[in-house]
């Protein structure tokens, strides 16, 4: 027989970690048997993640960095915006891993293995992970991990579009102070876009030292040392740092899709990344783990099914994301000169809310209302027709 549970998280990654950090800051979850599974223990400082809030978070104490203002850059058009009331903020993996990690094993209720899942399953009646060498069954298995080619899994549709978002980033020192602690580098274009909608963003972490990130919206990704040819360039060339040394490097690859990825059904529900918590126009996933989470918990504490619908809402940010993803991916129109409309022709406020899938529908209205209408409007009626048409028929 599996052992049983009451809950499962599968992948102790951002999103297996935020549900259960949650679940471990909330009495009710303190009588409730929870298991975390993941294949390796998490010891290393392998990913950084970037977001902007306007209230402290539920990671508030381990925010490693802020920021009050940002810069914009592109040979479009330029510029430095304060976010207030927002901040811009980054959080290491090693902090997050660390400070929920330490919690669960002080637990009782909690029980860490470190195993490869081999798959997901309801069988029986049963919620059940199959590990290399057990099993085990629970009410609710909260799953993270891709165990299909997801890349394949999308290219098969039709009418589904999907961008690759990889980046490398270089934690930099430096001989000397070059950077303003105060002031992120949000997005600067002023780089080749031969390969794809390419920017850098530079984040001080202090007056010499700052992570500097070469990311890339394309159909493929880059060799090696295409990614670290570029660091280089864009150090030494728009920086003008001239002497380096890299403390740090980190690499990563999100879908960018507007791909319905499976929410789950039948006490599997599917949270991350796998869950659909990653913005298909930008990549942008922390924060939109976070509002899951919080949604589950919310539904676990009131007996419901923590299996989170869409409003309609969501279906009209869907719907933006798809006529962006279209217009990036049939190129359209190029991704710097694009996103320098965005920022030149809205105020901070409706631009971040925007992108947090927070904003009014007036709010939407200005958005959309600073990108061309002859090559927007006619894939916006197009997405809409062909919406109607899935609804109904």
């Amino acid at each position: 027989m599996p052992q049983q549970y009451d809950y499962i998280i599968t992948g102790a990654g951002c999103a297996g970690l935020s549900l259960l950090y949650r679940m471990l800051r909330q009495p009710f979850f303190s009588g409730r048997k929870i298991l975390l599974i993941d294949k390796q223990q998490k010891i290393n400082n392998d990913r950084t993640w970037c977001f902007w809030e306007k209230q402290p978070g539920v990671f508030e104490d381990i925010v490693y960095c802020r920021w009050k203002q940002i810069d914009f850059y592109s040979n479009e058009f330029s510029a430095r915006y304060d976010l207030e009331p927002y901040e811009y903020k980054m959080i290491r993996g090693i902090d997050l891993y660390e400070t929920v990690l330490t919690e669960a094993k002080r637990s009782p209720n909690v029980t860490i293995v470190y195993d490869e899942v081999l798959s997901v399953l309801h069988q029986q009646g049963l919620a059940l992970v199959n590990t290399t060498t057990d099993q085990f069954s629970a009410s609710y298995i909260f799953n993270s991990i891709f165990f299909n080619d997801w890349k394949q899994q999308v290219i098969q549709q039709k009418n589904v579009h999907l961008l690759l978002q990889h980046f490398k980033g270089w934690l930099i020192e430096t001989g000397k102070d070059y950077f303003n602690e105060r002031i992120a580098t949000f997005m600067d274009f002023r780089i080749a876009q031969n390969k794809g909608t390419a920017f850098i963003y530079v984040l001080p972490v202090a007056s010499n030292k700052a992570l500097v990130e070469y990311t890339l919206f394309s159909e493929n990704v880059l060799k090696p040392n295409e990614y670290d040819a570029e660091l280089a360039r864009y150090i030494h060339e728009v920086l003008n740092v001239d002497k380096f040394s890299v403390q740090h490097e980190e690499y990563g690859l999100i879908p960018m899709t507007d791909h319905k990825f499976s929410k789950g059904a039948n006490g599997l529900i599917n949270i991350g990344t796998a869950g659909g918590q990653t913005k298909g126009s930008t990549g942008y996933t922390f924060q939109f783990i976070q509002k899951h989470s919080a949604k589950i918990i919310d539904a676990l504490m009131q007996d419901n099914d923590p299996v989170i619908t869409q409003g309609f809402a969501s279906k009209r940010y869907r719907l933006y994301d798809s006529i962006l993803l279209k217009v990036l991916t049939q190129k359209r129109m190029e991704g710097d000169k694009l996103f320098s409309l965005l920022f030149k022709k809205n105020a901070t406020g409706t631009l971040l809310k925007f992108l947090d899938n927070e904003s009014s529908f007036k709010e939407e209205l200005k958005v959309m209302n600073s990108m061309p209408a002859g090559i927007f409007m006619p894939i916006a009626i197009q997405k809409i027709l062909s919406n109607l048409v899935a609804e109904f028929f």
